[in-house]
């Protein structure tokens, strides 16, 4: 990690997105370390106030904004734009890479020029959803714009699930609808593409606890304790585990993300098991990953050798205005 060039470091926390918990739960990880190595650390809880969080900013002007926000307003560039608009530099990835990475259709439309592998899919306006199945079952629907699992569903054979979800849906008039991915869930977090950046840290195969879980790495998977088992590095055929680095690190790129990301895949290899490389689809890129105590990305940093506080003082030390 380069000498350091910040001391008085601001932790954005909480926020006012499906994914406040998870901020919290976060920041408190991060607001203990960055205490820990040395750091003049402060914590604001980021209110629906957006005067009052800009008040405090400039206030007591930090050196840099750990941006520990996670869902909407925090990591879908709002936030960013503000951060950059006053200077102020920050963790994680800028406006661009924030905003479309967030918005799951302009996502796969980046990947898919990138030449990397997502689901057949497309996005419907909920009222068709309501009507028939879009796709062949099975296939998985989700909200545009919700991180952490939030609102998604699997429709499979048999399933009166449809009529479910519709009654709980509150994200909008359209969904994203894809073909459902049999086998298991992997993800690589990646801390920097640059020279010297740790890069893609591994990979990790997630099985959910069916106790917990409902079917798939839902919400209550990701964060609850004992909601998956983490096995890492995967066992996984060598040559697909090659390719989920390889593929981490360009959507990583594709994005435009900085510091930190995680990149989630389902691979099936239900067909021929561990002799072959099986399928590989790329799900989604998260430029906000979680640092709770169940979270992927300091698993994976510690794997690597890389503490949970030598993690979040790499993140500050990379921080910058992205615009």
């Amino acid at each position: 990690m380069s000498a350091r060039t910040a001391n008085k470091v601001a932790v954005l926390m909480g926020g006012i997105s499906s994914e406040r918990e998870v901020s919290l739960s976060s920041a408190r990880g991060v607001l203990q370390a960055l205490r820990e190595t040395g750091y003049d650390v402060r914590a604001i809880d980021a209110g629906p106030d957006l005067a009052s969080l800009v008040a405090a900013l400039t206030q007591d002007r930090p050196d840099v904004v750990f941006n520990a926000l996670h869902g909407r307003f925090g990591e879908d560039g709002a936030i960013q734009g503000v951060l950059d608009w006053m200077g102020i530099p920050y963790t994680h990835s800028g406006i661009r890479a924030s905003a479309v990475a967030m918005d799951k259709e302009a996502a796969r439309a980046v990947f898919a020029a990138a030449g990397l592998p997502i689901a057949p899919g497309r996005v419907i306006p909920i009222e068709q959803f309501a009507e028939a199945d879009p796709l062949p079952l099975p296939y998985v629907i989700k909200p545009l714009n919700e991180g952490s699992s939030v609102g998604v569903g699997i429709i499979r054979e048999g399933s009166n699930h449809r009529s479910e979800i519709l009654a709980g849906w509150r994200y909008g008039p359209l969904a994203l609808v894809e073909e459902f991915i049999p086998g298991r869930e992997i993800t690589v977090g990646v801390m920097g593409t640059g020279p010297g950046a740790p890069g893609a840290l591994t990979v990790t195969d997630i099985t959910p606890n069916p106790s917990v879980a409902h079917g798939f790495y839902d919400y209550d998977a990701k964060y609850a304790a004992g909601g998956s088992q983490h096995v890492l590095p995967a066992d996984i055929h060598p040559d697909a585990f090659a390719q989920a680095l390889a593929i981490a690190v360009a959507a990583h790129d594709a994005l435009g993300c900085r510091g930190a990301s995680r990149t989630d895949f389902r691979y099936d290899d239900t067909a021929h098991g561990r002799n072959a490389p099986g399928r590989l689809v790329l799900l989604e890129v998260n430029t906000q990953p979680g640092l709770t105590p169940t979270s992927l990305l300091p698993e994976q940093a510690a794997y690597r050798g890389i503490s949970y506080a030598e993690m979040c003082a790499w993140m500050v030390e990379n921080a910058a205005c992205r615009a």
